[in-house]
């Protein structure tokens, strides 16, 4: 019996807000500690985005940036609905 293949968790293709600035990077590497999904790498000694579509938008990165070279619009997309629709009464559409 084989070994389970890993399945890469992808929150949606292409549609990230996730941005990084690597001019205003001074790579303390606050970014790659406080990220959930594994998004961040390091090259030279800055940051660099390593999975974008990994990204689940939580804003994490860009609330401990002091040098603010991350930039994503927190809160929106499917990822914050079901979340959100999780934990309410309210069921909604997204948990059924």
């Amino acid at each position: 019996m084989s070994a389970p293949t890993a399945r890469k968790l992808v929150y949606l293709a292409d549609v990230v807000t996730l941005a990084l600035d690597r001019e205003k990077c001074t790579g303390c590497r606050m970014c790659a500690n406080v990220c959930p999904r594994g998004v961040w790498t390091f090259a030279e000694k800055k940051a660099a985005i390593a999975d974008r579509d990994a990204c689940i938008e939580c804003g994490a990165c860009a609330r401990n940036c002091a040098d603010r070279a991350i930039s994503v619009r927190a809160g929106v997309g499917c990822a914050t609905a079901i979340i959100t629709t999780y934990f309410s009464r309210d069921k909604g559409a997204c948990c059924g």
